[in-house]
């Protein structure tokens, strides 16, 4: 492995937010350009310190991010013939030291490296017995020595964590991780493992047996027993550390967590264990699986032994015989789970001891792989004498054209309400003995177990739950028309709306001089507060009213804050007038306006705020800056799959507050013009959709004229 950090082109590319051919033009143009140390004539690798010095001497990155520099120090550490991710379990033992005894590091910090390149190693160990129990330290392959590289890191890794807080500093590591490695690690999205968590309640001991990065037990409140199991040692330990990272500090350990590494399904590390809940993410569509040599394992009922194609059912069958009886297993599985006659036998089992009680069809996007629109089965362990034999069939992905897909599509607040609202109805009636809900075409109907046991044993909701009548009608359509033709009478004269633009004058003027927004917060003329994965929230549409939570996709989108605070939040910042409001990955920016629906509001997950000093910056100014795609695709970490804004480099022109708010008025009606386009379009659509179905399902007929 190299001594010193060393990044290929299309690393370099990434740091200066340009394409890799722009890396090329400055090989062959400038004869300074750094040379090769390493790698081949195909794909050379270049030192990051030289890179560094040189990006900056040309005026192309104002100075390496932080991250960016733990980053290049963690490939450093990485063996080629090793697991990618081995160093970061180190680095994260490291990051837990910080979080729960922070002054052992202040003890440790100023010695000598010989010194605590020993004396480290000792304090992660004594620390890894007194969070995660007696075997601590062997379930997390902690080194006994480090070297100076390592030293390094860790050095860079305080600084970060007195930046952003430990859990902070290692989520921004896995996920740079996870750019950097697409094909090593798909996570369960926190929105769906929060959906996961909503439907199990609140159990107090879960498993997850592929628990991954955690994604779905780090949803659970931190007091949950929490047991998992992950067939990669290395990502059990970072899921450990994961877990660990964000239970509070002040709580003595060990930690009720109990994460193992081994093939669950041919080595379960939790025999005997029945949780009150088994939730997780299976892999999926594996062929070796263990089909010979589990032939005659108690967990298939009736002797009904998966199908060798079948992975999925045989995870279904390994939750439930970890579910305590009347507890609940729920697992996100691919759609064909639900019909293909290869399993229909094992479904009809589930189907007649009552076990499966509900299956939820998902939008595409919900969770990986994103362009499949998943089910969600829940089941219950029956319990002696429980003779109910009804299921619950969703279709939470009704109404989205078909092939449209994608994380950013997907509406989670309104998804999970649908979804939690309808199971827990349905599991409470189910419960109580009560009378079931009654069905809603377009989105849920309960069918008894008996009328789904044919030949096929089709699952799948859309097959099940009958098509909804258009939404008031002809009337409610009629009102669309209205509302559209309002909308549509000022974006067709937009000269009345929009500033008008010219060629600027030629001018001998110099250009005006630009600030960063990190030059800013340390003037003391903006503050910015990053939420990360944000403060805990539930649906708005999950009871009471509370403190509105913003996310993301409500910046990006122009909606208003679909959940409320959860009241596990201590003191989160609230939205004040004047705010300006950034997601994490850039593409948006919006104004808090005093008495609108953005203020007052908490941050949610991957959203930054901006709290300007009126007296010497406009909000609307600052917004319309950050919409400006040149600006922030400068300022952006560009990956693989993602780019993320590291909003401190931003540059913003330095310019008299009144220009300032003249430019600031001028943003503020493009943005509402943009606003009224987008809500346009949404009445569009809906009103062509009623009107397609009206016709297609005989609910609409033609008016006279017409025929």
């Amino acid at each position: 492995m190299p001594d010193r950090p060393e990044v290929t082109a299309v690393e370099i590319a990434r740091l200066a937010g340009v394409g890799r051919a722009a890396v090329s033009n400055w090989r062959r143009r400038h004869p300074d350009f750094p040379r090769p140390v390493g790698g081949s004539d195909s794909s050379p690798t270049f030192a990051l310190a030289d890179v560094e010095s040189w990006l900056q001497g040309q005026g192309k990155i104002a100075e390496l991010p932080l991250l960016e520099r733990a980053w290049q120090q963690l490939e450093t550490l990485r063996d080629p013939a090793g697991h990618p991710a081995a160093p970061l379990v180190p680095a994260g033992a490291f990051l837990l030291l910080l979080h729960r005894e922070p002054q052992a590091w202040q003890a440790l910090a100023g010695e000598s490296d010989t010194r605590l390149a020993t004396a480290l190693p000792r304090a992660l160990a004594r620390l890894a017995v007194q969070t995660f129990g007696a075997d601590g330290a062997a379930r997390l392959g902690l080194p006994g020595l480090l070297g100076s590289t390592y030293l390094d890191l860790v050095r860079l890794l305080a600084r970060l964590a007195a930046e952003h807080g430990p859990a902070a500093a290692y989520e921004q590591v896995l996920t740079r991780h996870a750019e950097a490695n697409t094909r090593q690690l798909s996570p369960t999205p926190p929105e769906a493992a929060e959906l996961l968590a909503a439907v199990a309640g609140e159990p107090a001991t879960v498993l997850d047996p592929a628990v991954g990065l955690a994604a779905v037990l780090l949803a659970l409140p931190p007091a949950t027993g929490r047991y998992g199991q992950d067939a990669d040692p290395v990502v059990a330990a970072l899921a450990l550390l994961r877990l660990a990272l964000h239970a509070p500090a002040a709580e003595a350990g060990p930690l009720p967590l109990d994460l193992r590494a081994g093939d669950s399904l041919r080595a379960d590390a939790h025999p005997g264990l029945t949780a009150d809940a088994v939730l997780c993410q299976p892999p999926y569509n594996e062929r070796d699986w263990g089909h010979d040599e589990l032939q005659y394992d108690s967990r298939w009922p009736a002797g009904q032994v998966p199908p060798r194609g079948e992975s999925e059912l045989a995870w279904v069958l390994h939750c439930l015989s970890h579910t305590r009886p009347g507890g609940l297993a729920a697992l996100l599985l691919p759609p064909t789970v639900a019909s293909r006659r290869a399993g229909r036998r094992v479904r009809a089992e589930l189907l007649r001891s009552g076990a499966l009680r509900a299956v939820i069809a998902l939008p595409a996007g919900a969770a990986p792989p994103y362009g499949v629109p998943l089910h969600l089965w829940v089941l219950r362990r029956p319990a002696p004498g429980d003779d109910f034999r009804q299921v619950l069939l969703l279709d939470a992905a009704a109404g989205r054209p078909a092939g449209e897909g994608g994380r950013e599509r997907v509406d989670w607040a309104d998804l999970r309400a649908t979804v939690v609202t309808a199971w827990r109805g349905f599991d409470l009636a189910a419960g109580a003995g009560q009378p079931l809900p009654a069905d809603r075409p377009g989105v849920h109907r309960v069918v008894a177990a008996i009328d789904l046991l044919d030949d096929e044993t089709d699952l799948s909701p859309a097959r099940h739950v009958p098509p909804a009548a258009p939404a008031g009608g002809a009337a409610a359509l009629a009102h669309l028309r209205g509302r559209l033709a309002e909308l549509l009478g000022p974006l067709a004269e937009p000269d009345a709306v929009l500033p008008g633009v010219a060629r600027p004058e030629p001018s001998e003027a110099p250009a005006p001089a630009v600030v960063t927004v990190g030059e800013l917060v340390r003037s003391g003329a903006l503050e910015v507060f990053s939420s990360g994965p944000g403060v805990p929230a539930r649906p708005a549409a999950d009871g009471a009213a509370g403190t509105p939570v913003l996310t993301d996709q409500d910046v990006v989108e122009g909606g208003t804050p679909g959940a409320v605070l959860d009241g596990a939040a201590d003191a989160p910042v609230l939205t004040r007038a004047g705010d300006v409001l950034v997601p994490a990955l850039g593409g948006a920016a919006r104004v808090v306006h005093a008495g609108g629906p953005l203020e007052g509001a908490a941050l949610g997950r991957q959203l930054h705020l901006l709290r300007p000093d009126q007296a010497l910056l406009d909000p609307e100014f600052l917004a319309g800056q950050l919409r400006s795609t040149g600006l922030t695709r400068r300022a952006a970490s560009h990956a693989s799959t993602t780019a993320r804004l590291d909003i401190r480099r931003v540059e913003l022109a330095r310019l008299p507050l009144a220009r300032q708010r003249l430019l600031g008025a001028a943003f503020a009606r493009i943005a509402a013009f943009d606003a009224a386009l987008h809500q346009a379009a949404a009445l569009g659509r809906a009103l062509s959709q009623g009107l397609t179905d009206g016709l297609a399902d005989g609910t609409l007929a033609l008016e006279p004229g017409e025929q």
